[in-house]
């Protein structure tokens, strides 16, 4: 029995581009056969130019897209054969943060509003409990507990990636996965969303996280993934990877982000 929670075994993944009213297009692998493994608790960092696979990685973990071939496995149950009740629990252990928070928060409704069907479903229906998981979840994002009241369009853009990140720890899931969580955000608020991250490690969740940037997962992550053109090119740990990168590419995206590895 190994302690990997998710698992991708030979994963590929096609889409197809029109090439006109009269052309049936072309297709191309998104993701060709990919391989690997994240223990539970770890945190792996996916990195690659924009068309490398890694956002589509992320998408099929959280079954937003299903493999066109290959097996991703949920603590060893092959997440595309499962039942009903089992997609659901799967779909509460493994919570996405967009890019864009606003993918996430219905600007209709309040934040309250927002996260409490999520907890009312998954971890209680008690009014005294629920305040006390809103209370908690506030906490640790870094907000007051009073902002559930508002609505989205009154945050700042920092802050509505808070709320976002509260909304997906709001059912205790096990992994989040990150997509690009702060590259929309300015570089005085990245440093504290990042701060965020970093500290659901803590609490034992596995995090994936999206980036093009090598510093930043460098700072988060144990574990690195690089990709380009659906490929898996690198796979490790970061110091080891950064420090003697063995392709061209990785030694390219290392000279365009003018990384240096600062040793810990």
């Amino acid at each position: 029995m190994n302690n990997n929670i998710l698992s991708l075994q030979s994963v590929s993944k096609y889409f197809t581009t029109s090439d006109g009213l009269f052309s049936s297009g072309r297709q191309f692998a998104a993701l060709d056969n990919v391989s690997l493994d994240i223990k539970e608790g770890a945190s792996l960092g996916i990195v690659g130019e924009s068309g490398s696979g890694k956002t589509t990685i992320a998408r099929l973990i959280c079954s937003i897209y299903k493999a066109d071939s290959g097996n991703i496995f949920y603590k060893d149950k092959n997440i595309l054969s499962l039942n009903n009740d089992e997609k659901c629990e799967y779909r509460k252990n493994v919570q996405m943060v967009f890019q864009d928070p606003n993918n996430t928060l219905n600007p209709k409704l309040t934040i309250k509003s927002s996260l409490i069907d999520g907890i009312k479903k998954y971890i209680t229906s008690d009014k005294n409990k629920i305040k006390e998981h809103l209370e908690s979840l506030m906490e640790m994002v870094g907000l007051p507990f009073e902002y559930l009241e508002r609505y989205p369009h009154e945050f700042s853009g920092g802050q509505r990636q808070r709320i976002s990140i509260a909304r997906a720890l709001s059912i205790n899931p096990q992994v989040i996965i990150a997509d690009e969580p702060v590259s929309s955000l300015d570089v005085s608020v990245q440093a504290q969303i990042l701060n965020l991250m970093k500290s659901l490690q803590k609490n034992g969740i596995t995090l994936i996280l999206i980036s093009h940037s090598l510093a930043v997962v460098s700072n988060l992550c144990e574990n690195i993934a690089v990709m380009q053109k659906g490929r898996l090119l690198e796979y490790g740990n970061t110091d080891n990877v950064l420090s003697s990168p063995k392709t061209e590419y990785t030694k390219n995206l290392l000279v365009a982000s003018s990384y240096t590895l600062m040793k810990k």
